[in-house]
């Protein structure tokens, strides 16, 4: 008897521990998500590389950048 009272305290306080650490862990995500929003907003949909100077290959029909030899 004195076990399944063990067990349970324990298996209360780890539901008690999860539910303590989850509530600043739920603000730090929402935080998260709404820079990512935030930042998709701001760059729009396309985003831009700089590749610097591209060159035609023929071979393949791509642009590629431009090796610097």
């Amino acid at each position: 008897m004195a076990q399944l009272i063990a067990l349970a305290l324990i298996g209360a306080a780890v539901y008690g521990g999860y539910r303590w650490l989850w509530r600043p862990a739920r603000l730090i995500v929402a935080e998260v998500r709404r820079a990512e929003n935030e930042f998709r907003r701001a760059a729009g949909r396309a985003y831009e590389k700089d590749m610097g100077r591209l060159e035609y290959d023929p071979r393949t029909g791509v642009y590629r950048p431009a090796r610097h030899d």
